[in-house]
């Protein structure tokens, strides 16, 4: 049996200790980016690939593809087809929803994984 600090001290190894906030966010991101496609089962698997290849931190990436909750996934998949339709709206049948759901879910995936930067303490208007 793992006590409660064996086990902080198992998960405090998996997170990155020596990379910079921007490269563990870019982690983050590009899992969360994954998280929207509709290769469904083979999710971590991808984040895994993409992880490996670009050198990012696995665990931070694998991390970001499950914060999609399978509960979520009816509604986020409707609104990707939904929005793909709108973008390409000549589009029909088998063909043209799998078209939509590729670019909905895309498109959402960027806009999940894309996060705007916060402005700096001096400029901000509630900077003390």
């Amino acid at each position: 049996m793992m006590t409660p600090r064996q086990a902080v001290a198992r998960l405090a190894a998996l997170l990155p200790h020596d990379e910079s906030p921007w490269r563990v966010a870019l982690a983050l991101a590009v899992g969360v980016f994954i998280s929207f496609t509709p290769f469904w089962g083979f999710q971590t698997l991808l984040a895994l690939l993409v992880a490996t290849l670009a050198r990012l931190n696995r665990t931070v990436t694998v991390a970001g593809t499950w914060m999609n909750l399978p509960w979520f996934a009816p509604f986020i998949y409707a609104g990707a087809v939904k929005l793909g339709a709108w973008l390409l709206p000549e589009l029909s049948g088998l063909a043209g929803m799998s078209v939509w759901l590729l670019l909905g879910s895309t498109a959402l995936g960027v806009a999940a994984g894309v996060r705007r930067r916060d402005r700096p303490a001096e400029h901000s208007r509630h900077a003390a």
